[in-house]
């Protein structure tokens, strides 16, 4: 029989040598967890002997405690009044600065015709979500160079279209792997959609199902993967997974095999992001909030303002993982060409996808390899700052080895916000293009609708511009419909 605990006896294990913590009104001991938690035993501590619950929840699985801690650990349900005691200090804890913004901002927000393109659904989104979660989506390396790269790379690719031809019965549908999908993009693997929306990524799931596009699941989705296949439509809907492989292969190895028991179609297998990039963004936003609430009570107590002494103080560090750092602690540091992509092979008959591939030498190597497709990505300018956009490097593997193109499916990711970018991307050779940000920003803003939304609106920019180029089918997209161009500027001189 479940054991039933009051918030004093919760209280007593506040220290590394006996920790326990409430989460929705139940308590568990992670004293043995904490060498092993991915984002380090300080986080956890944070909240020994008391209620983790709002710190929790975003960020993991329904099913998180499950598979990590063991039934012993499970000490029981918190009592009547300990229940009560939390809801009482919940309902009554004053309101940060951070919290009243974002509920000002989503009563202010437009309704969703209003959207008319992926970049104001973005602006509608950063006022609405959490400095916690805008932090997290859109950080990315260093001075944030490459992200801004990866959208302005299609600048540099102008049009060459056809006249005369019949569009009448214009078709941007295609297939992915084999599965068909009613326009050549898809959902992204994207961590964390619950720090956006309640709902999390199965927002996402839903929206690609009603829009019969493909929805890749990160392997730090903010819900279980059973949840998002239970979240389908129908048992039918492809899901694609995005696997981040743990560095102890038979981990890595069930991660699989319970990912194909649940009906996913395609592994994607991660290979840019063996350790975090320095994303400082990520890191700074605590201080920001800080700063925040420091203000608002100057504000209303002028003898408590910061002196100028304060900011000497020693502090602690800075954690420089950041939300990210926390996701990838235990991943595979030593994954090579020899080893991990036959290693995949005999884990699962699913197609293999390498996601993260940065150069023209790489393409090469997946094609000997043999996998069924390559992602060229720099995930989303978030890890090596300077690393090429991928359409650039989409270009040059089509200038310098076409080949690669007849062995495997090629996509690409990184700065595509417009039909036209997508466009440019299959003439090149693109089989389709991912994105990942936009759909994070969709479900943040308007939840499964919005995702609808941003299908709904580059299915029509997609079809315009393939009638503008005179392309009826997305095989008549050929690379000699794009040119790239470097023009400079001129200056009249008088």
């Amino acid at each position: 029989m479940a054991r039933v605990l009051s918030l004093q006896e919760v209280a007593e294990h506040s220290t590394p040598s006996s920790c326990w913590v409430i989460i929705k009104d139940r308590v568990y001991d992670v004293t043995d967890f904490l060498p092993n938690h991915p984002g380090g035993a300080k986080i956890i501590l944070k909240y020994a002997g008391r209620d983790a619950t709002a710190a929790y929840e975003p960020i993991h699985p329904p099913d998180a405690l499950d598979k990590n801690l063991p039934p012993e650990k499970h000490l029981g349900q918190l009592d009547t009044a300990g229940a009560f005691a939390l809801k009482k200090e919940h309902d009554s804890r004053k309101k940060t600065q951070d919290e009243m913004r974002v509920e000002a901002a989503q009563a202010a927000k437009p309704r969703m015709n209003r959207i008319l393109n992926l970049q104001e659904m973005e602006d509608v989104a950063r006022k609405v979500i959490s400095l916690k979660a805008l932090a997290y989506y859109s950080s990315a390396a260093d001075d944030e160079i490459t992200t801004k790269e990866n959208a302005r790379a299609f600048t540099r690719f102008f049009f060459h279209p056809r006249v005369l031809r019949p569009i009448s019965n214009t078709d941007p549908s295609t297939t992915i792997l084999g599965i068909k999908s009613s326009i050549p993009i898809f959902a992204c693997g994207a961590a964390l959609a619950k720090l956006g929306h309640p709902l999390g990524e199965a927002n996402i799931t839903r929206g690609a199902g009603r829009t019969s596009i493909i929805q890749m699941v990160s392997c730090n989705a903010s819900l279980s993967a059973e949840q998002i296949a239970a979240a389908r439509l129908t048992p039918a809907q492809p899901l694609f997974f995005q696997l981040y492989k743990n560095g102890n292969d038979e981990v890595a190895a069930q991660r699989v095999r319970d990912i194909v028991a649940l009906g996913y179609r395609a592994i994607f297998l991660t290979v840019d992001a063996p350790v975090s990039g320095n994303r400082e963004r990520d890191v700074r936003h605590p201080f920001e909030l800080e700063d925040q609430e420091r203000e608002a009570e100057a504000a209303r107590n002028p003898e408590n303002v910061r002196k100028p002494q304060d900011a000497e103080k020693q502090s602690e560090e800075p954690d420089f993982g950041g939300t990210a750092g926390a996701l990838l602690q235990n991943d595979d540091l030593d994954m090579t060409w020899a080893r991990t992509v036959p290693w995949l092979r005999k884990v699962t008959k699913l197609p293999i996808v390498l996601k993260g591939i940065q150069s023209v030498e790489d393409a090469v190597l997946a094609a000997e390899a043999g996998v069924d497709g390559i992602l060229l990505s720099n995930h989303g300018g978030r890890q090596l700052e300077y690393a090429l956009p991928p359409l650039e490097v989409l270009y040059r593997l089509r200038k310098q080895r076409p080949d690669v193109f007849d062995k495997m499916e090629v996509y690409i990711d990184g700065g595509i916000r417009r039909g036209t970018d997508v466009l440019k991307a299959l003439c090149l050779g693109a089989k389709a293009v991912g994105l990942g940000r936009p759909f994070l920003y969709a479900q943040s803003a308007y939840g499964e609708d919005g995702v609808v939304q941003i299908v709904r609106i580059l299915e029509r920019e997609i079809l315009t511009g393939m009638r503008l180029l005179g392309a009826r089918t997305v095989k008549d997209l050929v690379p000699e419909m794009v040119e790239r161009v470097d023009w400079q500027p001129v200056i009249a001189k008088l």
